[in-house]
């Protein structure tokens, strides 16, 4: 089948109006938020509105040999649902509907086209909580979530995506629809196909719906902030957390630079100080006086570890803001030029020697580079700004972005903890697991695609 032929009988499946092939248009679809990983042109870009659609659209490409790169929203960073040359995009935004909130059995079933903060908001009327809470929540998909198994500030005591997934139903190569999983709390029949799904980044198979588990919904946070004059100090306070068994429901970390990033761009006074180079941000939803017990803990525990400043609130409000600065960090940063965001993660003892490391690595490539990150679960997002009209910096934002890496490896820790492999950490996958668990990939891979239609040269090349 010619490329034409595709496109006639693609448009003849969803409509005219459902396939896009201007490349001026086609263009905003074909890459994420990444600027290091490589982007192609694709022949289309289609916007399949229901099931039966995304899976005429799969027998299609599947007949004429033609890739296709699943995508959602656009917020990754990554590069995983990056346009490869001639590949049909297969945008799954129109596919918005929440189905089903069962807030009997604390369940839901979503198609993947949901904003994460439109279902949180919908879970919410029902007296019921979805956790995971990625950075972008306000514009990103619930399939692009699950695409890469996004995590979020509440990891620490929910979890990532993945802890959430019940089933799916997902689109095969052949085009057929496979259904797996269960809506029981419990259930160990056969292979766990879900989570072999989630954190795929679309090479497996294209997600069409999910059944999640909800919490019920937490109490309003009481927040703690804590301010360190040394990483080390604050580094130390997040392992006796996790030593003596607390677990907030937030606990964020932020370095000196993303500190008066935030400041500047708020136009506040955090109270951190101006020899303030930690800063530690707690919340518990636990309510009532066992989160003023769960606050007490920690700022002793800071106190003990040596912290100047501390300040908690239990009015949601004041919490907000305080928390705010941590979540306007990367446009903060837009002050002094574009960001270039890593993601490494690396057990929590071990969180000094990161920013640390990134501190060294700032100095060597001449370029500012600012930590933010999950503390509570060692996941850290090392930041580099560069000027967007310098070849040169570009080029030592790249290097940094590697090194970084390398010092979360060499720290015991991983190459993404969330983001995603993508199409620019390859090379760190195969590092981090080795010839057989490469193989292994590759198998299931096969297995599952064996044409390579989905996704090809995302996470490991064929």
């Amino acid at each position: 089948m010619s490329d034409d032929a595709l496109v006639t009988r693609l448009r003849a499946e969803l409509g005219k109006d459902a396939v896009l092939t201007d490349t001026d248009v086609t263009a905003a679809y074909s890459r994420d938020m990444m600027p290091l990983a490589p982007v192609g042109t694709p022949l289309a870009v289609v916007l399949p509105a229901d099931v039966e659609q995304v899976q005429a659209v799969v027998r299609a490409c599947a007949e004429a040999k033609v890739p296709i790169v699943p995508r959602g929203a656009g917020s990754g960073l990554s590069g995983a649902a990056n346009a490869i040359d001639g590949c049909v995009v297969l945008v799954l935004t129109k596919l918005n509907q929440i189905v089903e909130i069962d807030a009997g059995n604390r369940l839901a079933v979503v198609q993947p086209g949901v904003v994460n903060l439109d279902f949180r908001n919908a879970v919410e009327k029902n007296g019921l909580f979805y956790p995971p809470d990625p950075s972008s929540y306000d514009w990103c998909t619930i399939g692009g979530n699950l695409s890469t198994n996004a995590g979020g500030l509440c990891c620490v005591k929910y979890g990532v995506t993945t802890d959430s997934v019940l089933g799916l139903e997902v689109v095969l190569a052949d085009g057929s629809l496979l259904k797996t999983g269960r809506r029981t709390v419990k259930g160990v029949a056969g292979y766990d196909l879900a989570r072999l799904f989630v954190g795929s980044e679309g090479t497996l198979g294209v997600i069409t719906q999910a059944t999640v588990a909800l919490k019920p919904l937490p109490q309003a946070p009481a927040t703690l902030v804590a301010g360190f004059t040394s990483t080390a100090a604050a580094g130390e306070a997040v392992a006796r957390v996790v030593r003596e068994g607390l677990v907030p429901s937030l606990m964020e970390i932020m370095d000196a630079t993303s500190i008066k990033a935030a400041e500047t761009y708020l136009r506040t006074d955090i109270g951190a100080g101006s020899d303030c180079q930690a800063l530690l941000l707690c919340q518990s939803d636990s309510g009532g006086e066992v989160a003023r017990r769960e606050l007490a803990a920690l700022e002793q525990i800071c106190l003990d570890c040596g912290s100047d400043m501390t300040y908690a609130t239990d009015d949601l409000a004041e919490g907000n803001m305080l928390l705010q600065a941590r979540r306007v960090v990367l446009t903060a940063l837009e002050t002094y030029g574009v960001w270039l965001t890593d993601d490494v993660c690396v057990p929590r003892t071990r969180i000094a020697e990161l920013i640390a490391g990134c501190q060294r690595i700032s100095e060597e490539v001449g370029l500012r580079i600012a930590v933010v990150g999950h503390a509570g679960d060692g996941n850290m997002h090392p930041t580099i700004v560069y000027s967007p009209d310098s070849e040169d910096e570009f080029a030592r934002a790249q290097r940094a972005f590697d090194a970084i890496l390398e010092v979360g490896m060499s720290l015991g820790g991983t190459v993404t903890g969330e983001h995603g492999v993508g199409k620019i950490k390859r090379e760190w996958l195969e590092r981090e697991i080795g010839p057989v668990g490469l193989r292994v990939h590759r198998e299931i891979k096969r297995a599952l695609d064996p044409e390579n239609l989905f996704n090809p040269g995302s996470m490991f090349a064929m």
